[in-house]
């Protein structure tokens, strides 16, 4: 089990990006949360197995339409795990 904190970057506001994280970390088994920052940017707190982070961080990185546009996502490993129930949009 593995705990993830990401910003991701470019136009990631207003182009449905949350649901997109929201519904990915749902396929994937991922726990944890996301929410728009008000520098434009998308932040993320994902927990789950290895395998799974990395599927559900590479459709992270393509974004969910074609008016969204990925232009980095910044992940730092976080050592001590949470008890997160689910995966939730913070609004």
């Amino acid at each position: 089990m593995e705990r993830i904190h990401a910003i991701v970057t470019g136009r990631v506001q207003g182009v449905g990006f949350r649901q997109f994280t929201y519904q990915t970390a749902l396929e994937h088994n991922i726990k944890g949360w996301v929410r728009n920052l008000q520098d434009g940017s998308v932040e993320i707190e994902a927990q789950g197995d290895e395998q799974s982070l990395s599927d559900f961080f590479r459709a992270i990185h393509k974004g969910p339409s074609f008016f969204a546009k990925v232009k980095n996502v910044q992940k730092t490993k976080i050592h001590k795990l949470e008890d997160f129930k689910k995966f939730k949009i913070i609004y």
